[in-house]
């Protein structure tokens, strides 16, 4: 008890001032938030100014302690599925290949056989094709994949915010991101990174009169994130997304991002009740409400549906997709393999259809999507690593772990990849995923005009149905 404490004997109140002056002074120092038990157990943020708020009858309760394992899920699984991906990352691309390497696909044959040399001879991390693991002491890399997500969730907590200003996200890439040459941005990122660099903001970094690659794959790999932040709220999802996803993309790059970051928030709202497949099938069909009928993102998901439905293996819907869409470019898909650079091969299109093979056929099994993605081509750790985190997301760490039938190591290092963070860039997905409670919590109150209630645990959030804006 504070009358206990030798600081100011006599004065418990000023003790308890001293105290709680001093942790903030910590918290501020580090640049992260200090944890604090609730009445019961719980944990809070110090910068957030906790409502008292009484609950309504539409209101979903939401675990607060179960939604952060989940959240652990949703990084450990973020990252066994990357760097699956990334042993075949540009091995196949369909057509002739780059001097002749390249050509063709994988099929489910080769899973556990030799990896192929990949566009630029350049892929070392692993002679066969296979999961790729770290090991229980070890330390997850950050990849693209992930450090982008990992930037905003940092800005959300220190900008004390639930919704990015342009000029934060520019001062976020400048203080983050390497200014040097190989600083892990490709395609759509280095060029928006440039115009930052000199002095634009977003949304006008990805607009199509200062950027020429606002279609390509970047903002579907670096925003998914933000549907976990809204919980069972699409649309508030879609408005804390928006001008991250403007940041690099417009069009169909833009609605495709906007397909991931509505399921991934759908994932808080499917009936529990459902198997996995049948969560994973309603939440793509609420999802692709979003993409404009006009669109090829759309034509894509009906035409790579339509194939499931009708019996047809992955790889052939795969060589299917690559038929129609890079060889002969129907619907409006313009981009190919034949591409200067083969920005084809990272074009939103082709590695939105890529995933939603993966989705569809690997019908909720972590293990199988992982597996259908790095295998179906292209740029395969992005549909890995999108599909991994949903999956793991939905499992909670716990299910990852049974899933492969071992535990994995916690930690994670944000300066492979990016700089500016705390204890050199190490940290581990339990405090990632209690960071990200934090954030729902604000996102909760202010967006929303939900409560939190820390002697309970719980969220109350207020129940919309599934009244987010679609595409027309």
């Amino acid at each position: 008890m504070m009358r206990n404490l030798p600081l100011y004997p006599g004065h418990p109140w000023l003790a308890a001032a001293t105290v709680l002056l001093f942790v903030l002074f910590l918290a501020s120092c580090s640049g992260r938030i200090v944890q604090h038990p609730g009445a019961s157990g719980s944990f809070f943020d110090t910068a957030l100014v906790y409502k008292t708020y009484r609950p309504q009858k539409n209101d979903r309760v939401v675990s607060r302690s179960h939604y952060l394992q989940q959240l652990h899920g949703f990084w450990l699984g973020q990252c066994i599925a990357n760097w699956t991906g990334l042993v075949t990352e540009m091995d196949k691309i369909g057509g002739a290949g780059k001097n002749g390497r390249c050509a063709g696909f994988y099929t489910r044959e080769n899973w556990g056989g030799p990896d192929h040399p990949n566009l630029w001879n350049s892929n070392k991390l692993s002679d066969t094709i296979h999961y790729l693991f770290e090991n229980e002491q070890g330390i997850w890399g950050a990849d693209d994949d992930t450090d982008i997500e990992y930037i905003y969730q940092h800005l959300l907590l220190t900008h004390k915010t639930s919704l990015l200003t342009g000029r934060q996200i520019r001062e976020g890439w400048m203080k983050h991101i390497r200014a040097e040459e190989e600083n892990y941005l490709w395609v759509s990122n280095p060029q928006a990174f440039d115009l930052m660099k000199a002095g634009m903001e977003p949304p006008a970094t990805g607009h199509p009169d200062n950027h020429p690659h606002y279609e390509m794959i970047d903002a579907q790999l670096t925003t998914e994130i933000f549907g976990f932040f809204a919980p069972a709220r699409p649309d508030i999802a879609l408005k804390m997304a928006h001008l991250p996803i403007q940041t690099t993309a417009r069009h169909n790059a833009e609605w495709a991002s906007e397909f991931y970051v509505v399921m991934y928030a759908l994932a808080s709202r499917v009936d529990e009740r459902l198997s996995m497949k049948e969560k994973v099938f309603w939440m793509a069909d609420m999802a692709r409400k979003r993409l404009p009928n006009t669109s090829y993102s759309a034509k894509m998901y009906d035409f790579v549906k339509n194939k499931y439905d009708a019996g047809a293996s992955w790889e052939q819907t795969r060589d299917a997709l690559h038929e129609k869409y890079q060889v002969h470019q129907d619907d409006g898909y313009t981009w190919s393999t034949r591409d200067t650079f083969c920005n084809g091969c990272f074009a939103s299109g082709i590695n939105f259809g890529s995933s939603i093979i993966s989705l569809l056929y690997g019908e909720g099994d972590l293990r199988e999507t992982i597996k259908i993605a790095a295998l179906a081509g292209w740029d395969s750790d992005n549909p890995t690593a999108t599909w991994g985190g949903l999956l793991g997301f939905m499992l909670g760490k716990e299910g990852v772990e049974k899933a492969f039938g071992r535990t994995f190591s916690d930690k994670f290092n944000i300066h492979r990849t990016r700089v500016g963070f705390p204890d050199k860039g190490i940290d581990s997905f339990y405090h990632m995923a209690k960071n990200g409670v934090y954030i729902v919590d604000r996102v909760v109150q202010e967006q929303m005009n939900g409560g939190v209630d820390l002697k309970k645990d719980v969220w109350y959030i207020p129940d919309k149905g599934l009244d987010f804006p679609v595409g027309q």
